[in-house]
């Protein structure tokens, strides 16, 4: 089961089937994300073929892992199967 970690913590788990993998990112259902960890952004990013990407600061045991986390709100329709996820990077662990 794919699961993302920070600090030795889980910030997401779920089943292979739910998770979503583009461009080696792995894109876990919003459910599937623990939001007890996870502070919202204002940084934003614009990729061409997926759209506007919007972020999330993890938060761990009072450590800060700024825009750690990332989705695309109203992502394009080439795009359109990562709606409702989020990915990781910035030190966060994927693991299958």
């Amino acid at each position: 089961m794919p699961k993302a970690i920070w600090k030795d913590t889980v910030i997401a788990q779920a089943p292979a089937d739910q998770v979503v993998l583009v461009e080696g990112n792995m894109y876990f259902p919003a459910d599937a994300v623990d939001a007890a960890f996870l502070r919202s952004s204002d940084k934003q990013t614009v990729c061409g073929w997926k759209g506007t990407a919007s972020y999330y600061d993890l938060v761990v045991d009072g450590e800060l892992n700024k825009d750690a986390a990332w989705y695309y709100p109203a992502p394009k329709d080439a795009a359109i199967e990562i709606a409702g996820r989020i990915a990781f990077w910035r030190g966060v662990q994927v693991v299958d």
